[in-house]
């Protein structure tokens, strides 16, 4: 093949406005014209079966409802909302409804436990939470740790401590002008279950999604084309499942496939058929699982997949080669974590994709490995994973996150200079891949770094 690498790397430049807004970027722009407002975001299926289609008027409209309803509890812009529900439109339209108020999102898993969650809303000193029935009795125990708790909002959740979601929408215009938000401007905190007794926040700024975009278009073999429509079983509350699948595709005004559970091979290969899936996000691990119950998927299956991306540091060849063989396709590596989604990967129609490695930095994307100096490591030499602040252009790198929440020592800990430091080993080859070597800071920070 044509390797394309050098010159896409050399020539890409960001273009980050001032002003940026996720949930207008993602939902309110495509629903301001008629027609493309009635494109689908959104198609949701429940565990029971049931199924919803959700266009982007729908989004944007139920957004703005809650945006004003928000507004009139009294709301303000940097105040934290946590979003605690299982994997359905209403988690979306909250996120973007608190996006347009200028809040920070606080996604939560709707089956954790009270004690994280508490741990998590106390730490956010979130004062809003909008649930769903399977998250009402962890944030309802967690609330009364949780002394600045003081509203709640439920999906399909009848309590006497809750406002009904219908009712609270019923009232409320569907009209909303989002708040002029700062491409800076903070627009989500991710928590992620851990070691530490003390949940670490990972705030992000709304620029992270323009910053996830290379590697999202990339490892998605150029995302978008004519009918893609993507599903992933990537939480709605992780930085792979908003940055890496979610946001990216309502962005291009794609269509998204959001099944709540665990994740299980038949019913993700059935949904990928059922929903003709154009492009998914999976980890090696949900793969292994897929091969091993289904090793010739195709012969039962019919599958239109043409992008598919796994996060993590790399993909073990038979693995590799079992995707090529069995999907028809070749799988991109891709690499990130919650502090920076999508640093680096495999995009094979642009560049050569090696099984077992990490592919190459995406564009926009200034990695190195460094030694214990802070000095650049020599050819295949194993040294620590480091993104710098600023592209090779000298333009600051917008997917890098602001900090940890409340916790500036630990931020500061993470960079040396101008790199922050990922925690993971790595070497180079002579070229120019990268080969993930193993881990150097998960015990210290208590959970896994990794963008899955």
């Amino acid at each position: 093949m044509n390797d394309q690498y050098s010159a896409l790397y050399s020539s890409y430049h960001w273009l980050v406005p001032t002003q940026f807004n996720i949930a207008d970027a993602c939902a309110h722009r495509w629903a301001e014209n008629p027609l493309e407002g009635r494109r689908i975001a959104l198609f949701h299926e429940t565990e029971t079966g049931r199924r919803e289609v959700w266009t982007y008027s729908r989004l944007s409209d139920t957004a703005n409802q809650l945006a004003n309803g928000l507004v009139r509890m009294g709301v303000q812009p940097g105040d934290r909302v946590a979003v605690v529900m299982a994997k359905r439109p209403e988690a979306v339209a909250a996120c973007m409804a608190v996006f347009s108020v200028g809040g920070i999102s606080v996604p939560l898993g709707a089956d954790a436990s009270g004690d994280f969650l508490a741990a998590c809303l106390h730490n956010a000193d979130a004062r809003v939470a909008v649930i769903d029935a399977i998250a009402g009795p962890g944030v309802l125990q967690a609330q009364a740790k949780c002394p600045g708790l003081t509203q709640i909002v439920g999906v399909d959740l009848q309590h006497e401590a809750v406002i009904p979601w219908r009712s609270l929408l019923a009232r409320q215009p569907t009209a909303f002008r989002s708040v002029a938000t700062s491409a800076h401007s903070p627009a989500l905190l991710l928590y992620s279950p851990g070691l530490l007794s003390v949940p670490q926040g990972v705030l992000l700024p709304h620029r992270a999604l323009i910053g996830a975009m290379p590697g999202f278009v990339a490892s998605q073999n150029w995302f978008p084309k004519k009918g893609d429509v993507f599903w992933s079983p990537a939480a709605w509350t992780t930085a792979a499942g908003l940055l890496g699948t979610l946001l990216p595709t309502l962005y291009f005004g794609h269509a998204v496939v959001g099944a709540p559970g665990s994740f299980d091979a038949a019913l993700a290969l059935d949904i990928m058929e059922r929903y003709r899936i154009t492009n998914t996000l999976l980890t090696a691990e949900q793969l292994q699982a897929m091969m091993d119950a289904y090793p010739l998927p195709r012969e039962r299956f019919h599958l239109s997949l043409r992008g598919l991306a796994v996060a993590g540091p790399a993909i073990e060849p038979m693995l590799f080669e079992w995707c090529q063989d069995a999907l028809d396709t070749t799988a991109n590596a891709a690499f990130g974590m919650p502090e920076a989604v999508y640093l680096m990967g495999q995009s094979f129609r642009k560049w050569p994709a090696k099984a077992g490695s990490m592919g190459r930095p995406y564009p926009g994307h200034q990695l190195a490995v460094l030694d214990d100096q802070g000095q650049p490591c020599r050819t295949d030499a194993v040294g620590e994973l480091a993104v710098h602040r600023n592209d090779m252009h000298g333009h600051p790198d917008p997917a890098l996150f602001l900090g940890y929440w409340r916790n500036p020592a630990a931020t500061e800990n993470r960079y040396l200079n101008d790199w922050y430091l990922t925690g993971h080993l790595a070497r180079i080859d002579a070229d120019g891949d990268y080969w993930h070597a193993g881990r150097k800071h998960a015990a210290a920070t208590g959970r896994e770094v990794r963008m899955g």
